[in-house]
């Protein structure tokens, strides 16, 4: 798809969301679930829609949240349930809506005094350490966010008694749930008024529960006594008032450039489609920032939520995939108190430098299907040490060993960033120059292309042996996976592999389109091949399909 002219330019008016109509579709408009479009759907992290389009709306969150209700009473999770939010306009309006109906049923909710703002990770974060405290009274938390997407959209999320994203099975009982609530015009659904459920929810304060613990995760002596210059552009979202915390209790010299919350974001430049969206992984939506790089060692942006890491050093924006391999060298380098069977954790669609880095350090590779979930349980049971994802998502755990979050933290990584600096004096992009020297060069890029249901429908059910062909770009074609090597759970797509590249073709959750992800060694023109003959392959699987 081609890059907007607007692209990386500023917002201005026409671009931003009209927000009291916005607040008044969420209220006034009811869903009808019998339309697909206006269903509960959780994909791989949670349900998102608009309220203008009837994917978003009161109804929704409390029929969601009362499945939420029931399905813990089933699983004998007798604790707190932890609250919180991000910036989006529409987070603010559901946040309160599963208050009405979390404390009609009897679940105490622990929120952030003054209605404050709690980012995806924080609540991963205190799920754990409650339930390491208190093992017969589990705790599980919620977080409404639809992520980096663009403001006029809303989201929420489960994350169980593991701390991290739901499984398929807990998604798809509490989607079926609330969809039968809706159906049965809400029969069923316990609620009370907002002022009755504020005075019964419980004050946690996570800020200072994150942030007294993060020197376990991440070397912030080393980070002060080097004096390394952060800056931080919180991009609008939830960790804003987390970065003063963290300056005063551990030395730091860190610099918010940005202090602005506001529903519309209209501080926001423009993503590569021309729309706002808080995409730290790109360099449209990260103008502003990449404009400091020379004024910070280290610069920071991260997503409404807080759950992915945007790393700028004075060569510019890192690409994802690459400070992931950087993050896995590093760690696995410098924590000496790590277990030597700690294993690393990627997605099948994340690079293979991650694999070449991987077998230079001696470490097992975990490669899963797209979504935070597939790592939970490994990373609860001590099995991995990092895992990420190729949309700039990661965790790690503490320096003894032990888990730190089960969803993925921005906060960590971008902190590890100015960690790296200050013990080897390397930039995260001179770090990872140093690696390709050894293990070589790839080059990676994600291509969109559009898709009708039934396409997406054929891709997603793909068998290996659809494909055919014996070579890709050249090479011989040494893998054909319908299936993650690490866990043999469906990848919703295809990927085809060989000695010098690979694609991956998937198709998306929320978008009419379907992805491609390719990566070669040979370089550019070579990875061009690749991504024709990949086009290739989908497309005469569709025409044998007949869509």
């Amino acid at each position: 798809m081609s890059t907007d002219p607007r692209a990386g330019m500023p917002a201005n008016a026409a671009d931003l969301v009209n927000v009291p109509r916005l607040m008044a579709a969420y209220y006034q408009l009811r869903p009808d679930v019998t339309k697909v479009g206006q269903k509960v759907a959780f994909g791989t992290s949670g349900h998102r829609g608009c309220a203008l389009d009837l994917g978003f709306n009161e109804r929704h969150i409390h029929a969601i949240c009362q499945a939420i209700a029931e399905y813990r009473r089933q699983q004998g999770l007798t604790g707190p349930l932890f609250l919180g939010m991000d910036t989006h306009a529409l987070s603010e309006a559901a946040w309160g809506s599963a208050l009405e109906v979390l404390t009609a049923n009897g679940i105490e909710v622990r929120i952030q005094p003054e209605r404050g703002y709690t980012p995806t990770p924080v609540i991963s974060h205190a799920i754990l350490n409650h339930n390491k405290a208190h093992p017969d009274t589990l705790a599980d938390g919620i977080v409404i966010t639809p992520s980096h997407n663009p403001p006029r959209d809303g989201g929420i999320k489960y994350n169980g008694a593991d701390g991290g994203p739901a499984s398929s099975e807990a998604t798809g009982w509490i989607q079926d749930r609330a969809n039968a609530l809706i159906a049965a015009d809400d029969n069923g659904i316990l609620t009370q008024p907002l002022t009755t459920a504020l005075t019964q929810a419980v004050p946690f304060d996570y800020i200072n529960h994150y942030v007294a613990e993060l020197g376990e995760v991440v070397n912030m002596a080393a980070i002060r006594d080097a004096g390394i210059r952060i800056g931080i552009d919180p991009l609008g979202g939830a960790g804003l008032a987390y970065w003063a915390p963290i300056a005063e209790r551990y030395g730091l010299d860190i610099t918010v450039v940005n202090p602005c919350q506001e529903p519309t974001f209209s501080f926001m430049t423009l993503d590569h489609d021309g729309k706002i969206r808080m995409d730290c992984s790109s360099p449209y939506s990260m103008a502003n920032l990449l404009a400091m790089k020379n004024d910070f060692d280290i610069a920071c942006g991260n997503d409404p939520d807080y759950d992915r890491h945007g790393i700028v050093d004075a060569d510019g924006l890192m690409n994802p995939n690459h400070y992931l391999a950087v993050c896995i060298h590093y760690l696995f380098t410098h924590r000496a108190d790590w277990s030597a069977d700690l294993a690393v954790g990627k997605t099948l669609v994340s690079s293979s430098m991650i694999d070449r880095v991987a077998d230079k350090l001696g470490r097992r590779l975990m490669e899963v299907p797209v979504g935070f979930k597939w790592y939970v349980k490994e990373l609860m049971d001590g099995q991995l040490g990092f895992v990420g994802e190729e949309s700039a998502g990661a965790s790690f755990l503490r320096m003894n060993g032990e888990v730190w979050s089960t969803d993925k933290d921005g906060f960590i990584p971008s902190l590890l960033a100015a960690e790296i600096l200050a013990v080897t004096g390397l930039t995260p992009h001179r770090y990872y120059a140093q690696l390709t020297t050894e293990l070589g060069q790839p080059v990676y890029r994600r291509v969109d292309a559009p898709a009708t249901p039934a396409q997406k429908q054929v891709l997603a059910q793909l068998d290996a042996e659809a494909i055919d062909a014996d070579t890709l770009a050249g090479d011989p074609i040494i893998a054909r996976l319908t299936q993650a090597p690490g866990n043999g759970a469906a990848i919703g797509g295809l990927k085809v592999v060989t000695e010098q590249g690979w694609f991956a073709a998937r198709p998306s959750g929320t978008e009419q389109v379907y992805k491609i992800y390719a990566e070669s060694f040979r370089g550019e023109a070579h990875l061009e091949t690749l991504i024709q003959e990949a086009q290739e392959l989908v497309g005469a699987t569709f025409a044998k399909a007949g869509v």
